[in-house]
Order: structure tokens, then C-alpha cells, then sequence
């Protein structure tokens, strides 16, 4: 049996962990109840994402850490499908933080910064839509990514937290999400993500016969 001291420090290290969990929840639920300020900007964000696609473009998406792995999220829900209640043609959109091959020797032989911009000046042709996530927007590589997409024509989209950041400036639209918590930033980003693709899938279904399995050969351009 554990001294009584012993037991008594556990049960107050226990509370003190209950009320750490219910001041995470009570964070998140009060971001979430004020995330309709960013429904202006996530619609017209979502009527860019048409446009490129409609128009033979693709969508491109590069972050830091748990931004990598929300980049690689919801390129993943463009490409394979959001759900199973919709089946629907594949929609062009790539992960820029997955070849480890590619981002070491980037890394290695012109520095971190360059590993976004590199493949931006591989892969973004004129009209394409650059995704740059972001819990601080003060990243060197998203930073040089942002300047080599607009050198290249692209559209650039910042998704970052409450406040405005040095990514805004290089940014054609930004959405800020309601936090300065890294951890709901991001929580709020792929929530951000799953919407957007809703929103495009339901906008290309309506004007672009998206649900047809029988793809073209080559994309058609709608006016």
C-alpha cells in the first residue's frame, strides 16, 4: 500500500491533469464557436481552388511539422476523396512535404529555406494555387516558397493563426484562424481543410460534372 502522502500527492497530480484536459477542451470549444469569421475568406478561397481546377491547375501544399502532416492531409482529401458517400474524379493536388530524398539533398546542398521554393520552381506552372501552412508565419522555407510562387504566377494561400505575420505580405489570400495555440491553429487548419474540400466538391459537382468517373483526356476549360 502506498504511504498516505504518497496517495495523496497522486489524487492532487490527477486533478490537476483533469483540469489541464478540460481547460484544452474548453480552449478548442471557444475556438470552434468563433470560427465563422473565417467563412468569408474559406469561400472565396474555395472559388480560387474551382477556378485552378477547372482550368487544368493544381494545388500545391507545403508546412513545417504538424503543418507537414496537415499539408499532406488534405492534399490527400483532394486527390483521393473526402468521403464515401461521394465518389467523384481525382482533383490535382500534391504535398510538397513527402520525398525525403528530395528535401535532404535540398536541405543539404542550398539549405532548408530552399526546400519548399525548389519544387516550386519545378512543379508551379501560371494559375496554380500554392497552400502554405503555417502556426507562425515567420518560416524561412514558406517564406522563399511564397516569393518563388509569385515569381512563377501562382496563387498563394496562407492558413495561420489569429494574428498577422510576415507570410501575409507575400500572401494573395490569407485566413486566420481564431488562436494563438499552435496546437488549435493547427486543429483549426484541418478543420479549415475538410470544409474546403466540401465546399469545392460540392462547387465542381455543380458546374463540372465531377461526380463522372470517365475522365478526359485532358481536362476540360470552363468559362
Amino acid at each position: 500500500m502506498a504511504p498516505k502522502g504518497a496517495a495523496v500527492l497522486m489524487e492532487t497530480r490527477l486533478v490537476s491533469g483533469m483540469e489541464k484536459l478540460q481547460r484544452a477542451i474548453n480552449d478548442a470549444a471557444t475556438m470552434h464557436s468563433q470560427m465563422s469569421s473565417c467563412f468569408t475568406e474559406l469561400v472565396a478561397i474555395a472559388n480560387v481552388c474551382v477556378k485552378a481546377l477547372k482550368h487544368g491547375n493544381k494545388l500545391l501544399f507545403c508546412g513545417n511539422g504538424g503543418s507537414a502532416a496537415e499539408a499532406q492531409h488534405i492534399a490527400t482529401e483532394f486527390v483521393v476523396r473526402l468521403t464515401a458517400k461521394r465518389n467523384r474524379r481525382a482533383l490535382a493536388a500534391i504535398a510538397l512535404t513527402t520525398d525525403t530524398s528530395l528535401l535532404t539533398a535540398c536541405a543539404n546542398d542550398m539549405g532548408f529555406e530552399k526546400v519548399f521554393a525548389r519544387q516550386v520552381e519545378a512543379h508551379m506552372q501560371k494559375g496554380d494555387v500554392l497552400f502554405l501552412l503555417s502556426t507562425s508565419g515567420a518560416s524561412d522555407n514558406l517564406l522563399e516558397a511564397a516569393q518563388a510562387a509569385r515569381a512563377q504566377q501562382g496563387v498563394t494561400v496562407a492558413l495561420l493563426g489569429k494574428e498577422n505575420t510576415p507570410l501575409d505580405e507575400f500572401a494573395d489570400h490569407s485566413l486566420h484562424v481564431p488562436s494563438q495555440s499552435s496546437q488549435r491553429v493547427q486543429e483549426a487548419h484541418l478543420l479549415c481543410g475538410h470544409m474546403l474540400v466540401e465546399l469545392v466538391e460540392d462547387l465542381l459537382i455543380q458546374q463540372w460534372n465531377l461526380e463522372d468517373n470517365e475522365r478526359p483526356e485532358s481536362p476540360p476549360v470552363i468559362t
